[in-house]
């Protein structure tokens, strides 16, 4: 059915075109004459018909549009326009949406690492980059002057938007009652309670958003020589920033690569931690005798007496089957974890002597060291710590346990998609090769005729293509993403919530770096003019203060959305403002 339609408005587009047509004329005289086919009929004597077959008079011919492709359709009427802005927004729209199935597809053939850190979040922008390059490379330099407003918009526009209208549209749809400061799964019954409802996301997400708004960091180079009124540096502040911005590209591409390797690492050290709380909380429990002596330092004679608890066997060493005794008869609260692994690390801390075995010596320094790291991480240290031993335990032990569940484990049954086995990885891939084909083959295609269209609509109403790139061009752009977005954060789970930043996060950041990229070397190499103060400065307020929120917070309440809405207004209004009022350039 998507087929059917897109074809249907491909056929349109290709047979929609003007035509100019033979008319007739009446004179009283001419040389030329012909017949009337009649004798002594009513029209008066000497009026002859002649029929005259011409191309439209000069003046409709300096009107005329320019057609892209020499074929494409074109009109310089703004009702027309819209039209046809409506149909190549749908094009890019179904490109848009053919790269995002296709790289879905690739991605559970092939998994994370290189497909997922540098193929996914290149193909996702490349409509935007599209977009960009073309409104760059229309025509002679000066043609190119005045239409790369249209990429400048787009770009801002499809940043301002993502961290504003979709990010506070994720926030209402994925909202959860808050307990705690954490959003509980699947649980909403708290309405549209500004402090008691919102979302939860991993850790991840944070340091995503600590990657988008490091990534600005070319557009302030960009903009120094207009900021210290120099001329002379213009170009190369531009060669400086593109030259920044593809290293941060490479750099994103790595870390992306790389991300579920470290991932898995912090996951693993958060899962140990947790079982060093829960075997001090239950060897608390069993304790003669408090662990931190008066003092608030490790009591090593009762840590002694827990040994010979432990000890089984009454051989002075604790083996690993005794340690793993010890840990499967303690309940961790659903956290679940590999036994095996968990025996093999605790030996990793205790073990000095490296002979599998440990011995009370050992047994004493590796308890005194997991009591200090739990004192200093819950904040309780000094004489009172030992008289309240139980709650700064019990303080570590949910510090731990939260700190596992904002990492994003996704092994104890949260599994949104079905794991069942891939059908024909054959076919699956061929499939992905050929959306991912279509896809690009679509936005190359319609991208120069868009572009067109924006500035003769412009031209038409008078509205600067900027304002007309910046609101309409990302709604093609970036709905596929929007829409993905939201149905994820309906799901109403950490995991679903966490997926759906970090991808918005994501996608700003290669706004930031990748379409920039081409942005700049498009202007650089044309010799272009650098004179977007004003969006420059919108996307820095965006960018920062939506970073600098998520940088440092895990929850969203749900007040938080009004923010993320209100920035949309305000860019807008600032950038007319700035450009219209103070002749920013």
């Amino acid at each position: 059915m998507r087929l059917r339609s897109l074809f249907s408005l491909l056929f349109l587009v290709l047979f929609t075109s003007s035509a100019y047509a033979r008319f007739v004329a009446v004179h009283p005289s001419s040389a030329d004459l012909i017949s009337d086919g009649i004798s002594g009929g009513s029209l008066d004597s000497g009026t002859i018909i002649r029929t005259v077959v011409s191309a439209p008079p000069a003046e409709e011919k300096e009107e005329a549009c320019e057609q892209t492709y020499g074929f494409m359709p074109c009109t310089k009427t703004a009702l027309g326009n819209v039209f046809l802005i409506l149909v190549y927004g749908f094009l890019m729209f179904t490109a848009a949406t053919y790269l995002s199935a296709g790289s879905e597809l690739l991605l559970e053939i092939l998994g994370p690492g290189i497909v997922g850190g540098l193929f996914l979040p290149m193909l996702g922008a490349l409509p935007d980059a599209m977009l960009i390059m073309v409104s760059g490379l229309s025509g002679d330099a000066a043609t190119a002057q005045s239409q790369v407003s249209v990429g400048m918009g787009l770009l801002a526009g499809s940043t301002v938007m993502l961290l504003t209208v979709i990010w506070g549209t994720c926030t209402v749809v994925g909202k959860c009652d808050l307990r705690d400061d954490i959003a509980v799964n699947n649980q909403d019954t708290k309405g549209f309670h500004l402090k008691d409802s919102g979302v939860t996301v991993d850790v991840w997400t944070s340091y995503a958003a600590r990657i988008m708004a490091i990534s600005v960091i070319p557009f302030v180079i960009v903009q120094l020589p207009q900021v210290l009124n120099s001329t002379s540096g213009r170009h190369l502040a531009v060669l400086v920033a593109l030259i920044l911005s593809v290293l941060m590209l490479i750099s994103y591409c790595v870390y992306q690569v790389f991300q579920p390797w470290i991932q898995r690492r912090r996951l693993a050290f958060a899962k140990h931690k947790h079982v060093i709380s829960g075997i001090l909380r239950h060897l608390k429990q069993h304790a003669l005798g408090r662990l931190l002596d008066d003092e608030g330092q490790p009591d090593e004679h009762v840590i002694r007496k827990l040994f010979d608890t432990i000890d089984a066997n009454k051989d002075g060493r604790l083996s690993a089957t005794e340690l793993k005794a010890l840990i499967i008869g303690i309940s961790f609260e659903d956290i679940d974890f590999d036994k095996d692994d968990a025996v093999g690390r605790v030996l990793q801390d205790f073990d000095k002597t490296l002979d599998e075995e440990v011995d009370q010596e050992e047994f004493v320094r590796g308890i005194k060291h997991w009591l200090i790291q739990a004192m200093g991480a819950s904040g309780h240290s000094g004489p009172d710590a030992g008289p309240r031993t139980m709650k700064f335990l019990d303080h570590f032990h949910v510090q731990t346990k939260r700190e596992h569940a904002l990492l994003g484990d996704n092994e104890n049954g949260e599994n949104d998609e079905e794991s069942g086995e891939v059908a024909d990885p054959k076919w699956i891939t061929i499939k992905a090769a050929l959306l991912l084909l279509l896809g690009a083959a679509i936005a190359a295609a319609f991208a120069d005729p868009l572009v067109d269209t924006v500035n003769n609509f412009s031209a038409a109403t008078g509205i600067p293509s900027f304002f007309i790139s910046f609101i309409a061009l990302p709604l093609a752009t970036n709905s596929s993403e929007a829409v993905s977005a939201i149905i994820f954060a309906s799901r109403k789970k950490i995991r679903t919530a966490s997926l759906t930043f970090s991808e918005l996060c994501g996608g700003v950041t290669m706004n930031n770096i990748l379409c920039l990229s081409v942005f700049l070397a498009i202007v650089y190499v044309r010799g272009l003019t650098w004179n977007f103060s004003s969006e420059v400065l919108v996307i820095l307020i965006v960018c920062l203060v939506m970073g600098c929120f998520a940088s440092f917070r895990t929850t969203y309440p749900l007040w938080t959305c009004f923010i993320a809405y209100l920035l949309y207004p305000f860019s807008l209004g600032l950038v007319y403002i700035l450009d219209y009022w103070f002749g920013w350039s």
